[in-house]
């Protein structure tokens, strides 16, 4: 078992930074104290995933995308709220942790010398999860999904979900509702670089769509979808795979940003994927989407826009701290012409953001208010991210939640009130590290009441890390 980190953080040191060190305890399912009033209508569970390991055999992970997955489970029933916090345990994982050094590279973590050779590639199931046909998975972009046991967050297995999965899939599948099918993609690097897609309808069986060329060895953490199409924004990053294939430097440290080739829109029609739409855009980055709809053959498509790649730099750093640099996510939003061939993007607003969604009853639809993780001051962009918001698309406002001192949200997500149609009609749930008491609590906010605080708090008697991405299973 993996223990935890001990704390070596100078009395100068940001408050946050407390919260980046491996979990302290694992457990299943246990009551939770809660502070407040947990809303009657407010039933099921919330499942998050994140990298919960910081080292490995005493070596530090140098950045923080590297460490081994863990999960965070919120059930909210008619007899209280209880949670459990589990480190996962893939095979590589496994074998690592039985070993006497480490094994692996990672992200931004060269492999070890003495395991090059080895070939082999560490399943960290780090990043986000999915819930599918009544099963539950965590998932990390560069390997196979991980099934998870709802009933107490213990690992079941590796899945290729019945032999569809050959290599990667990605962190973050995209549900299109008026085809009650889940759609998803896996990178495949060689002499072109492909990305595999994948359908996974309800109650039915994964299926292999085809593939598309991607314009260069580039990463692709993200994309959208919509009624009839597949959208990727394709950033000017390029990796050397001949350092990559040689083990010399981690991944993250073979990537290089090359602004002159350009970002494509790659838009993939879901019933032809064999003659993508490609267009040419100006270089810019981004890790993730809000939404995407329709209106004829315009595609409009709100996302986190970045100018260029110090964004990786920027999170690699706040595992020491940070690096004095503001984070330079902003919302946008683009019109994509797939007749025409053009594209264009528009700030929407000045905050510091990430982590954008919209309510599931708009996915795919034209939405009002998108809901994000973010920053509260130009100070603030500094460091971890210390708010929740939502935004008004009409009125451009952006509205912040009155979470109080040193409180370090994770990705927040609204769960829709039973019956109710507005966008804002139900709950936002962060997951939330208090830097004061150093240990953490689901936070429960009324939606349309931001400004108001938490209407409840249920609190764990320990620290938990951050988590990157979740989801709420209804009762």
């Amino acid at each position: 078992m993996t223990t935890a980190m001990k704390q070596t953080t100078s009395s100068t040191a940001p408050g946050w930074l407390r919260g980046f060190r491996t979990l302290p305890r694992q457990h299943g399912f246990e009551p939770l104290r809660v502070e407040g009033q947990v809303p009657e209508g407010l039933r099921g569970s919330l499942y998050r995933v994140g990298p919960w390991t910081f080292e490995v055999h005493g070596r530090p992970y140098q950045h923080w995308f590297d460490g081994d997955g863990g999960m965070l489970g919120v059930r909210f029933g008619p007899d209280g709220v209880k949670g459990a916090a589990r480190l996962l345990e893939t095979p590589s994982m496994l074998a690592e942790r039985q070993a006497s050094t480490q094994r692996y590279g990672a992200y931004g973590t060269p492999t070890p010398l003495w395991h090059k050779l080895r070939n082999a590639q560490k399943n960290s199931a780090n990043t986000s999860v999915m819930a599918w046909n009544g099963k539950l998975y965590a998932l990390f972009e560069a390997d196979k999904p991980v099934e998870v046991s709802m009933e107490d967050l213990s690992t079941v297995r590796e899945s290729d979900l019945e032999g569809v999965v050959a290599g990667s899939f990605s962190a973050h599948p995209h549900r299109v509702p008026s085809r009650k099918t889940s759609y998803n993609f896996g990178i495949s690097y060689g002499r072109e670089t492909k990305a595999e897609l994948y359908a996974l309808p309800d109650g039915g069986k994964a299926r292999r769509m085809g593939e598309v060329t991607l314009p260069g060895a580039t990463m692709v953490h993200d994309f959208i979808a919509t009624d009839r199409y597949l959208v990727f924004f394709l950033a000017p990053l390029r990796l050397n795979i001949f350092r990559m294939l040689l083990r010399m430097g981690s991944y993250s440290e073979n990537l290089r940003w090359r602004p002159d080739a350009g970002a494509e829109v790659l838009v993939v029609p879901i019933d032809d994927v064999a003659h993508p739409v490609r267009i040419p855009a100006e270089a810019f980055y981004l890790w993730h989407f809000a939404n995407a709809y329709e209106q004829g053959d315009t595609l409009v498509v709100d996302y986190v826009h970045y100018p260029d790649f110090t964004t990786n730099q920027w999170l690699g750093d706040l595992l020491r701290g940070g690096n004095g640099t503001p984070a330079q996510g902003m919302l946008h939003r683009a019109v994509v012409d797939v007749k025409a061939g053009t594209f264009r993007t528009e700030q929407r607003s000045d905050v510091s953001c990430e982590f954008p969604r919209v309510a599931p009853g708009v996915v795919g639809r034209a939405h009002q208010t998108v809901y994000l993780g973010g920053h509260s001051s130009l100070e603030a962009r500094k460091g971890a991210f210390d708010a929740v918001m939502r935004y008004d698309v009409a009125t451009g406002r952006m509205t912040q939640a009155a979470l109080g001192e040193s409180q370090y949200p994770s990705e927040p997500v609204f769960v829709p009130r039973s019956g109710g149609s507005a966008e804002d009609d139900g709950w936002l749930i962060a997951q939330v590290y208090d830097a004061k008491a150093d240990a953490s609590h689901v936070a429960v906010l009324d939606a349309q009441r931001l400004e108001d605080g938490p209407v409840a708090r249920c609190h764990f008697d320990h620290a938990l890390p951050p988590t990157f991405h979740g989801g709420f299973a209804p009762a």
